[in-house]
């Protein structure tokens, strides 16, 4: 018999894994973690078979159809450390490996048991991903994209992810990549600056929003000088008459980016170069607002007291109104000082709002991407710096139609995640080699 098949929800425990490898008596061990059924194209099971045997896999997973459209999924790389990663339906183990990493297993799980084993099997083996469209599963959470991207931070979850911040720290010991909490220190004097704190709102064709992100941004109530950097990355939509309409303002600094690429990334570089940019940059997303006027003076506060090179606020989810929407506030409470940048890479996002220390980010600067700059550059930072916290609500994160993340396809949804885990792999690829040095 070449494979033995067990039903298992992504969330079990560590006495149900056990089990399966007690069980497990074929050469390969089928996984199948969805409630609905599961069936294969002409030749689909000969075929994953036929690879794993070819390519030594580890463990193997391929592309499928979510009923009868095509559901890809994406190449597992070092830094693929989210628990949530889309194997799809069906994950299966080389049995020999699977019974290994299971009699390792000294952690007990009620939900984080799986994450463990594919985290411990991925150090002895490849995990390959076989990307042709092999079998037949539906998908249950038929949620858009933006709705799915908070879901780590619901306090409802909260149970699950102490287990899989976890299972991801003792994974990163066991291949070198935990850091310790010992960070550099910073000189948060350094420099002269024309103000205290600049707030950064890069944008492209925002005319909807724009204005109650500059109103927002103009309305601090602070005891030091700061200003508004506003880098618009060649709208066409009426965005720049409406950046205009506050150039009255001393305050505001509007930068009217060339026609080559920036980005997002790109427009955060320009404002921090630009010779009116303060020794902190705040940001604030061009479709978002404060939460009140004080936001401003609580971030320079927390780089005082806490002697931090970068600060991450708290937010709530709001719909446009500015009415609260599940799972509200997001406050990011599982980054800690003392493993915070390790569970990091496990995570899809260090929280909102953030402050930059100036000088820094004109050493680091930001990807030129429009996806997963922000993220980049916090992990980049945690590797030698401490993030400070700000547990008050300091920002409204309105959820509408325009958001870039709110309804994306399939295909979008890949290529971002795939970016994201290549970040991760940098990243965790230079942790490596700094604890070996």
């Amino acid at each position: 018999m070449r494979i033995k098949r067990f039903d298992v929800p992504l969330r079990t425990s560590t006495a149900k894994v056990r089990e399966i490898a007690s069980l497990a008596d074929a050469e390969y061990t089928l996984i199948y973690t969805r409630t609905t059924e599961l069936s294969w194209v002409q030749f689909g099971l000969e075929r994953l078979l036929q690879i794993a045997d070819d390519s030594s896999a580890a463990m193997i997973y391929a592309d499928h159809f979510d009923g009868d459209t095509p559901s890809p999924v994406i190449d597992y790389q070092l830094g693929s450390l989210r628990d949530d990663f889309d194997f799809g339906g069906v994950q299966l183990y080389r049995t020999s490996l699977l019974r290994k990493a299971v009699e390792q297993m000294d952690e007990e799980y009620e939900f984080a048991a799986l994450y463990d084993l594919r985290l411990r099997v991925s150090a002895m083996g490849p995990l390959v991903h076989v990307n042709e469209l092999l079998y037949y599963e539906i998908e249950t959470d038929k949620r858009d994209s933006g709705e799915k991207l908070f879901d780590y931070v619901d306090p409802r979850n909260r149970a699950v992810q102490i287990e899989m911040e976890r299972a991801c720290t003792a994974h990163l010991k066991r291949i070198g990549g935990w850091l310790a909490p010992s960070f550099k220190e910073v000189d948060l004097s350094k420099g002269e600056f024309p103000v205290e704190a600049s707030v950064v709102i890069p944008c492209k064709n925002r005319a909807r929003t724009i204005g109650d992100a500059i109103r927002s941004a103009l309305s601090q109530k602070t005891d030091f000088p700061y200003n508004v950097i506003v880098a618009d990355d060649n709208s066409d939509d009426g965005t720049i008459d409406v950046i205009r309409s506050f150039t009255d303002d001393p305050r505001l600094i509007y930068i009217a980016q060339d026609k080559s690429y920036h980005a997002i990334g790109g427009n955060w570089n320009a404002a921090l170069h630009h010779p009116e940019c303060g020794r902190f940059a705040l940001q604030l997303d061009s479709d978002d607002v404060y939460s009140d006027e004080h936001t401003v003076q609580k971030f320079v506060d927390a780089f005082r007291e806490q002697g931090c090179a970068m600060v991450v606020g708290t937010y709530r989810i709001t719909d446009f109104e500015l009415n609260e929407l599940p799972p509200g506030i997001i406050d990011h409470r599982e980054w800690t000082p003392e493993n915070g940048r390790n569970n990091a890479l496990r995570v899809n996002g260090l929280g909102a709002p953030r402050g930059f220390w100036t000088p820094l980010l004109r050493e680091l600067n930001f990807p030129t991407t429009k996806y997963g700059e922000d993220y980049a550059v916090g992990l980049r930072v945690s590797r030698e710096y401490q993030i400070g916290r700000i547990y008050d609500v300091m920002y409204n994160c309105r959820r509408w139609g325009g958001n870039s993340d709110s309804q994306l396809d399939i295909e979008s949804v890949n290529r971002n995640n795939l970016y994201k885990d290549r970040i991760r792999t940098w990243e965790l690829e230079a942790r490596i080699a700094m604890n070996r040095e």
